[in-house]
């Protein structure tokens, strides 16, 4: 098989899960298909003295990944104890600076806010290690005939202030052009909390910088949006795509309306065709020019192997690039 490769371009429960399988919400597994891995990722080189704990506070996209990752990491090193909590992409700057946790994963990048009070406590900036792709994907009940929409018709969906200028604000499903027994009902918009990468990134691509309607019923994490759908004929919401199950459709989008839509598949998002792609990041605390401790450094090494790169194609996400891998691991040196 022939490897290609892009230049990527990305804009940017309350409740401690000690690991084991059990304690996730399973996302949806890839699905049979050919593997979208980079043959050219090297595989993972186990190696000795590798013990302690690990302490993961941050995103709730990435905590059924850090999860999985954290149980194949422990298969091979037993000593190890990893502890995540998964409240919102916000909770990482916070905890990397106060030092409850040495792993900040983040759907988001960080703000220059953040930065700067992180930079206040360690003199340097933090360090972002890319570790997967995502498309942030907008759903709607499984039995919705809606198919497609623009970013404009989602703006007039989610947003009082309609910045991306739709013609009229959306209440009804008839006014996004459906009919029957649906068209009649009104749209019960699904989202985030404020504490949520997934939030901000939303806000600042889907919604052009413009406010959330008051409307919006605010889940604690991505599995709620999902669950919630599931459950609402009239729902439509937005999560990471591996928290895609059965019960929810995945609409295809476009960046203008009336322009073509795309569905966020692992070719779209590096054409650069599906319009909410982003890269998701494990932050850490890493002095310059000194190699991070062993421990973090392993796991990290292993995120960005073939099989931990693998691990993300089966929690439903995209696998990076072997290029980009090797990049994020020269950043742990």
């Amino acid at each position: 098989m022939k490897t290609k490769y892009f230049r990527i371009h990305f804009p940017h429960l309350k409740k401690i899960f000690v690991i084991a399988l059990a304690c996730c919400v399973p996302a949806l597994s890839a699905t049979a298909k050919e593997s979208n891995v980079d043959p050219n990722i090297p595989l993972y080189q186990q190696t000795s003295g590798v013990t302690g704990n690990l302490d993961s506070i941050g995103s709730d996209t990435l905590n059924n990944l850090m999860t999985f990752w954290a149980e194949s990491f422990r298969q091979k090193y037993p000593n190890v104890r990893v502890q995540i909590e998964g409240k919102g992409s916000s909770t990482a700057p916070p905890a990397l600076i106060s030092g409850t946790a040495q792993l900040g994963p983040m759907s988001r990048k960080m703000k220059s806010t953040e930065i700067d009070e992180f930079e206040k406590k360690y003199g340097f900036k933090p360090t972002p290690i890319g570790v997967g792709l995502d498309s942030l994907a907008v759903y709607v009940h499984k039995d919705n005939p809606m198919e497609s929409m623009s970013l404009q018709q989602i703006d007039a969906v989610f947003s009082k202030n309609r910045k991306g200028g739709y013609v009229k604000n959306v209440e009804k499903w008839s006014d996004l052009g459906l009919s029957s027994d649906i068209g009649n009902q009104p749209v019960s918009i699904y989202g985030r909390n404020s504490a949520s990468g997934t939030y901000g990134y939303f806000k600042k691509h889907a919604l052009f910088k413009g406010d959330y309607k008051d409307t919006v019923k605010e889940q604690p994490g991505s599995a709620s949006v999902v669950m919630g759908i599931t459950e609402d004929k009239a729902g439509i919401g937005y999560s990471g795509i591996g928290y895609r199950t059965s019960g929810v459709k995945v609409l295809a989008l476009s960046k203008k309306d009336g322009g073509k839509a795309y569905y966020p598949s692992m070719q779209n998002v590096l054409a650069g065709k599906y319009p909410l792609s982003r890269m998701l990041y494990i932050y850490v605390v890493k002095e310059p020019n000194k190699p991070l401790p062993k421990l973090q450094q392993e796991f990290l090494k292993f995120v960005l192997s073939k099989e931990g790169q693998e691990i993300v194609e089966k929690d439903g996400y995209m696998p990076i690039p072997a290029k980009v891998a090797a990049k994020e691991v020269a950043k742990l040196q």
